[in-house]
């Protein structure tokens, strides 16, 4: 009895080891754990999704110094006035023809002209020859200049920037309110202005 029960136990234990074979069982002793079969199946990695990257710009603080603004200078400019000083020439009325540089000089106005270049520059009163000693009329050159001449013939007179023109008679510094021995007396400013502007040649004219 006790052999024919483990006979058939074993007969039932290799049949069921057979029906497990038969159906492609995998053998109890051999078989993996699901967890470990599955680890070793080779599983496709998900494609990896590179994300592109901007590179950050990074802002340095300038190193530049601000200067300062050149300060720019406005020079205004300033218009110069130019003030022409107008020289006023005595009106003509002059009774001689003079053309270059000379003078001339009308006893009866008691008046003597100087002319340069046929213009006339400056007017002024003047005394003449007392009666008996008039000046003589007429047109005459200067001959001579002494700026500090004495007469010798009146006791050694003064005659002051002298330019004579017919002999002994000159222009010359004199009295204005006292008549001559002939001669032309200036005020000493036109005497000086005379000596200086007349020379040896230019005309004198005489007239009454």
């Amino acid at each position: 009895m006790t052999r024919v029960g483990m006979a058939g136990s074993a007969v039932v234990v290799l049949g069921a080891i057979g029906v497990s074979t038969g159906l492609g069982l995998t053998d109890v002793g051999t078989a993996r754990p699901a967890a470990v079969a599955a680890a070793a199946a080779p599983v496709a990695a998900p494609p990896l999704t590179v994300s592109p990257v901007t590179a950050g710009v990074t802002t340095l603080p300038s190193t530049t110094s601000s200067k300062p603004a050149a300060r720019t200078t406005t020079r205004a400019a300033t218009a110069r006035t130019t003030t022409t000083r107008s020289t006023s020439r005595p009106s003509s009325g002059m009774p001689c023809s003079i053309s270059g540089d000379g003078a001339c000089v009308s006893l009866s106005a008691k008046r003597v002209w100087l002319v340069q270049d046929g213009e006339v520059v400056r007017s002024a009163p003047i005394t003449s020859g007392r009666p008996g000693e008039r000046t003589p009329t007429g047109t005459f050159h200067v001959t001579w200049k002494d700026a500090d001449h004495r007469s010798s013939e009146f006791n050694d007179a003064p005659m002051p920037w002298s330019v004579f023109f017919n002999g002994g008679i000159a222009f010359h510094t004199g009295s204005l309110s006292r008549q001559s021995a002939g001669c032309i007396h200036l005020s000493d400013a036109v005497a000086r202005q005379f000596f200086r502007t007349l020379a040896v040649g230019d005309t004198v004219v005489v007239v009454t």
